[in-house]
């Protein structure tokens, strides 16, 4: 069930939520991810599911039932300013499981979501991948749009959230979204579902690296330790199904990773793990690039 709420009331209503807690804070609450609440959840761009409603009237002590003007289908949704508009149903390149599919998939498991919703025999499919305007829009510009483009030939847009350090691409297609969906990924909160690394992509190593490569692009990160010549590559993500499945792959790749800390943690650390890493699945994100350039890993 989702619950859609007056103009105005769901950004009220996280905004109460967040008062007196660190977003990290919230995000552990609310069992999603921080910049799902900031982008999508504040902004208005998805529907609170009827959990997270729930939740975050119990957490502000609030009552919002006035402010309740509808309550839908989970598979419904809202598209950017409240209109509902068609999703193209335009054919499109349909690809193999290829390493640069798997490495879309990575990248959609990381900071991607999916919309697909109904209504008066109108609807809207679309995808969206939400990174960092500060430090992720070359990599979302120079590489993962054309990746898109290149592998399902379709038209993708990207702007800039409002009052946000967002950047968003952009794809409106049926056809992707019923193809992303035969390929196991659900529309909706990926943390609800539970979405994790699918078997057709488990079963061959170069596509497991390359699904991997996605993940770590967005949702990871490499840094040097403070004061040490060493270095560390930490992965964070709330979804348990998820994070588990990224040790599991790891340790099959031969990769020897950390336990998981605090539910949403894991870390590469001991040289000859992380030398490991960056030979078999490595960065496409720039920002990741170059920090290895510059300490010449």
């Amino acid at each position: 069930m989702r619950i859609q709420l007056a103009k105005g009331k769901q950004r009220k209503l996280i905004e109460s939520a967040k008062k007196e807690r660190t977003w990290e804070e919230l995000s552990r609450e609310l069992g999603l991810s921080e910049g799902y609440i900031r982008n999508e959840l504040r902004n208005e761009k998805t529907l609170l599911s009827d959990f997270v409603y729930k939740k975050a009237c119990s957490l502000t002590n609030q009552n919002y039932e006035s402010f309740v003007v509808n309550k839908l289908k989970d598979d419904w949704g809202r598209s950017k300013g409240g209109k509902l508009s068609s999703g193209s149903t335009k054919n499109i390149n349909v690809p193999l499981e290829t390493e640069e599919l798997s490495e879309f998939y990575g990248i959609m498991l990381g900071d991607g979501n999916l919309t697909k919703m109904k209504a008066h025999k109108v609807g809207t499919y679309q995808i969206r991948i939400v990174g960092d305007s500060r430090n992720d829009r070359d990599y979302l510009i120079n590489y993962v749009k054309p990746l898109i483009e290149k592998l399902f030939n379709v038209k993708t847009g990207i702007f800039k959230i409002k009052n946000e350090n967002a950047i968003c691409l952009s794809v409106h297609s049926r056809k992707l979204v019923e193809f992303l969906e035969e390929k196991e990924f659900k529309p909706g909160d990926k943390i609800k579902n539970q979405l994790g690394i699918p078997d057709w992509i488990k079963k061959d190593k170069k596509l497991l690296c390359a699904c991997l490569r996605g993940l770590y692009d967005t949702d990871g990160e490499i840094y040097k330790l403070n004061e040490q010549n060493s270095f560390q590559v930490v992965f964070t993500n709330y979804n348990e199904r998820l994070i588990n499945d990224v040790r599991k792959a790891l340790q099959d790749l031969g990769i020897i990773p950390s336990r998981i800390y605090n539910g949403k943690r894991l870390f590469i650390t001991k040289k000859s793990e992380l030398g490991k890493f960056l030979k078999h699945i490595g960065f496409s994100n720039f920002k990741n690039l170059a920090k290895i350039k510059t300490w010449n890993l």
